[in-house]
């Protein structure tokens, strides 16, 4: 029930906790159902338990469901985003920006097109000629770091939003992620030969992403069905793999 959902996780928090590493990241995926005709408060309060529990409450990411289902409700519109909560034990965690990179395109060249001279000048002005807001410095340029919303497209920077379609390898699941999703940020907190830990492996979506990018894995699932569908698949993976 989500009135007893805080506590229940916090439960599996205090675990975590302990045995993350002091630069590991925690990265949890969730969305408040509405109940009522109101958004329920749970995942507010779930952040600021955490908080009081010793974690550090780094980013918010959005995941972009883009074919979720469609949906008519008198007061508000369908859900197509989730959180992708980022928190850690410390400030200073690993987390390696230069393997998410992606290509600007021509952003800059058309962003320099569409100012006048004034608009440049107080651009610089603005910004004390540092790189994030002087557009300047974004001329040739091949790639560029992430910010915080994560859109997959040729001529966009990453930022919060991830744009991706709701898919996995189990479609018994309820809880369902595509294989994207936890490679993109395995790739941004680990290195290859790192641990990665999913309290909740469900249809094994992270287990599968760990594998492609060559990370170890540990898995935690009390449904015996879903255990034993993951084990063919992780199977199935490997014996792939050999004969490439």
């Amino acid at each position: 029930r989500p009135e007893d959902y805080v506590d229940w996780f916090l439960s599996v928090a205090d675990e975590l906790y302990r045995i993350l590493k002091d630069n590991g990241s925690f990265i949890l995926n969730m969305k408040e159902h509405a109940r009522n005709g109101e958004k329920d408060t749970y995942v507010l309060e779930l952040i600021l338990a955490l908080k009081k529990q010793g974690w550090l409450w780094i980013e918010e990411y959005c995941w972009y469901k883009k074919n979720s289902f469609p949906g008519k409700w008198p007061n508000r519109f369908r859900d197509a985003w989730e959180r992708c909560l980022h928190f850690t034990k410390s400030k200073k965690f690993k987390m390696y920006q230069d393997a998410v990179k992606v290509p600007i395109g021509n952003w800059a060249e058309k962003r320099f097109k569409s100012m006048t001279n004034k608009d440049f000048e107080r651009h610089i002005s603005k910004t004390n000629e540092t790189l994030g807001r002087n557009v300047s410095n974004w001329l040739n340029r091949k790639k560029v770091y992430p910010h915080n919303v994560i859109i997959f497209e040729e001529e966009h920077y990453i930022t919060n939003v991830i744009e991706l379609p709701t898919v996995c390898n189990n479609k018994n699941h309820s809880a369902t992620f595509p294989l994207e999703l936890p490679v993109w940020f395995i790739v941004l907190f680990t290195k290859r030969g790192d641990i990665v830990l999913d309290p909740f492996i469900g249809s094994g979506t992270t287990a599968y992403a760990s594998l492609a990018m060559d990370r170890k894995y540990i898995g935690i699932e009390q449904n015996i069905s879903f255990v034993e569908n993951i084990k063919k698949q992780i199977k199935t993976l490997k014996i792939s793999d050999k004969n490439e």
